[in-house]
């Protein structure tokens, strides 16, 4: 199953290695540079495919949970003061995604949007300590009764040029479900209530809509 954002990339990318490959046996006579070039058509065409999966998720609601919104790794746990919607320290979570992963962003919490803000800005790496402010990004907030409010920042990076969040103000988000979509290597920053038990350890690997990042302390 793949993504509705890369269904016009998936079908031009066809399209040029289909094309490719008639012009390669057309005007390449070496059998050799021939397979050569016919092979690397078909890697990069995978690679779209892989990229723009959108595997399902067996997620589980639960207002006591704060779900990973993206796969990657955990590049981030600290406390931070969060300047943009809350105005006071907060703990941050932050995941990479590199260009293999799986790059649906996933609402984090169930409840009702009471944020959401795009900014445009730059293309720094996205683990550059001040990608977070400068570059291309959404800052959605989330609110439910349980959990309070959770933000997730979506973070474009050197690869990434366009960031897709469909999360309004006043929608009601379903836990785990499709939020939005980073195109190639990006990440997303979690500001979690400071009195949050984290679940995770730096360097550890998530998948979206299903591992567990934080919950309420009992």
């Amino acid at each position: 199953m793949f993504h509705k954002e890369g269904h016009k990339i998936i079908f031009l990318t066809f399209v040029f290695v289909v094309g490719c490959s008639l012009l390669v046996d057309s005007f390449i006579p070496v059998m050799w540079l021939r397979t050569i070039v016919l092979l690397t058509l078909i890697a990069f065409l995978i690679l779209i495919l892989q990229f723009f999966r959108n595997p399902k998720r067996n997620t589980v609601p639960n207002n006591n949970q704060v779900f990973s919104p993206v796969d990657g790794k955990v590049v981030v746990i600290e406390e931070v003061f969060e300047k943009e919607y809350f105005n006071d320290k907060r703990l941050q979570v932050s995941v990479f995604m590199s260009p293999i992963n799986v790059h649906v962003t996933r609402y984090p919490i169930g409840g009702t949007v009471v944020f959401s803000k795009y900014h445009p800005g730059k293309f720094l790496v996205a683990w550059h300590p001040k990608a977070s402010e400068e570059n291309e990004r959404t800052t959605v907030v989330v609110e439910n009764q349980t959990y309070g409010k959770v933000l997730y920042r979506q973070i474009a990076g050197a690869l990434a040029k366009r960031i897709v969040n469909y999360a309004k103000q006043g929608d009601i988000a379903t836990q785990g479900a499709d939020s939005g979509f980073i195109k190639f290597g990006s990440r997303v920053d979690l500001f979690l209530p400071l009195d949050t038990k984290i679940k995770v350890e730096l360097n550890q690997k998530v998948r979206g809509g299903e591992s567990i990042i934080a919950e309420l302390h009992d």
